[in-house]
């Protein structure tokens, strides 16, 4: 008997689509890294901007209103452009400008797609390294053509937890995460996400993101058969402090993160 409240399967043709755009954007971006002389510029918000993020927004975007002419466009680094279709394609030229522009290979291009039924599809490229991980609705996660699936480690003090930096945890939550003895590296941005799809670390930490840093994890996670939440447990998309995991660890990493007030006070 079909679940008639379960959302569609994303349409194949669709999703592989959306993978060869967002590998095209993330190899366009390559004719700029770890160019010495590559300005960069700095936005409102004071994070930085170069030539490659624009170039390879304006490419998707491009792309994207050729094919799908009916669609909304959400970017990072672009006004967003209206559609009269229930679908949304959001793009991130370069999650982790900071580590382009330093001539660190594991920043990401991002671009994922939500329809009436929520997140539909989400792409993860990673240019530099030649990885790219994409999932569809009902239809699983793939690793450059491989299907991927999230580590099965339920002890914290065996796990891999990655973030993009430890400064802007708040006040504790280091000490309390630390304390358990996991193994915690800076494999950051996209990349983190990553890895945590491929199985090859358990959580990825990542407070204060943005809309189109988080678009296509909704996606890509869930489907590898991990969990991704906000850090008070939500699932709507949308600016945040998020966790993405293996689903084992879940639990007691949000409970380290942003424990109740009696916890915190003994």
């Amino acid at each position: 008997m079909t679940d008639t409240g379960s959302p569609p399967p994303v349409n194949q043709e669709l999703l592989d689509e959306a993978v060869h755009l967002t590998r095209e954007a993330g190899r366009l971006t390559l004719r700029w890294f770890a160019d010495h002389e590559l300005s960069v510029r700095r936005k409102d918000d004071g994070s930085p901007v170069t030539d490659a993020d624009q170039a390879a927004e304006t490419f998707l975007r491009e792309e994207l209103a050729t094919r799908f002419p009916d669609d909304a466009i959400v970017g990072e680094e672009f006004a967003d452009q209206q559609g009269s279709s229930d679908r949304t394609w959001i793009i991130d030229p370069i999650d982790g400008t900071r580590s382009f522009v330093r001539g660190v290979p594991l920043y990401t291009t991002l671009l994922a797609m939500f329809d009436g039924h929520g997140p539909a599809a989400g792409v993860v490229a990673v240019p530099g390294l030649d990885e790219a991980v994409w999932a569809g609705r009902q239809r699983g996660c793939f690793h450059n053509g491989r299907r991927c699936r999230v580590s099965t480690q339920s002890d914290l003090g065996r796990s891999y937890v990655s973030a993009s930096g430890f400064e802007w945890w708040p006040d504790g939550a280091f000490d309390r995460v630390r304390h358990r003895e996991p193994r915690m590296r800076t494999w950051g941005d996209g990349y983190g996400y990553v890895l945590v799809a491929t199985g090859r670390v358990e959580a990825m930490v990542d407070p204060g993101l943005n809309l189109w840093d988080i678009a296509p994890m909704l996606v890509v996670i869930p489907e590898a058969g991990g969990r991704i939440t906000t850090w008070s447990g939500g699932t709507d998309a949308g600016a945040g402090d998020w966790l993405a995991t293996n689903g084992a660890l879940h639990s007691e990493l949000l409970s380290l993160l942003s424990p109740p007030p009696s916890d915190l006070t003994g």
